[in-house]
């Protein structure tokens, strides 16, 4: 996963409420079990219609998007994080998200950026013709207009967000902690070692690895 620890540029001045997983990216797109091309099934619905921000050539390429209250409701559907990450969005700011919405875009490198409804609206008319700035250094949303809004994150989820950290990658980040515990427990513990080898070895014998 990709360090964030500034996003600056263009925003979608979107302000929409209530968007669920499925305007995000419909269902039909969710047959594809890799990331890559999602982004061009992302908000289908919107963009059908026409003159939507999405399409906006003002916007093209905007890494932050400005939407309303509840955003992410519904399923609980990764793509939808798989699917604004591949349209080149890092960060979300509205006034709340669904929960599960909010874990997935953590994990996949998005920023969930929680302000007050009237920050919102503010950013929403800024980001119709100025850049914005979300800085996980300072927890704070800024405009060149001196707007500045400070926003919460987890502690945990912030850390791993500005090292690029997921899943795989915090244990990985362990593999000298893990390999000593290890060590320890063959030499403490030798039967387990020795039970946990000749399990492999079973398994090997009968295909089964």
């Amino acid at each position: 996963m990709e360090a964030v620890r500034k996003v600056e540029g263009r925003a979608y001045p979107w302000g929409a409420k209530n968007i669920d997983t499925d305007i995000i990216i419909p269902a039909h797109w969710l047959k594809t079990t890799t990331r890559e091309g999602l982004g061009k099934g992302a908000f289908e619905s919107v963009r059908a219609q026409p003159g939507n921000v999405f399409d906006d050539e003002r916007y093209a390429g905007a890494p932050v998007l400005v939407a309303g209250d509840n955003f992410g409701c519904g399923s609980s559907r990764e793509h939808a994080a798989w699917a604004l990450a591949d349209l080149g969005i890092k960060a979300v700011i509205a006034p709340s998200f669904s929960d599960i919405f909010s874990g997935n875009a953590f994990k996949n490198g998005i920023v969930p950026v929680v302000l007050p409804q009237e920050a919102v609206d503010r950013l929403v008319e800024v980001a119709k013709t100025e850049e914005i700035t979300v800085d996980l250094e300072t927890m704070t949303v800024t405009t060149p207009y001196q707007d500045r809004f400070a926003f919460e994150l987890d502690a945990f989820r912030r850390q791993c967000l500005m090292e690029g950290l997921d899943e795989i990658g915090m244990t990985l980040a362990q593999d000298t902690a893990i390999s000593k515990f290890e060590s320890g427990m063959a030499q403490s513990r030798p039967w387990i070692a020795v039970e946990t080898a000749n399990e492999g070895t079973a398994l090997e014998a009968t295909g089964r690895t």
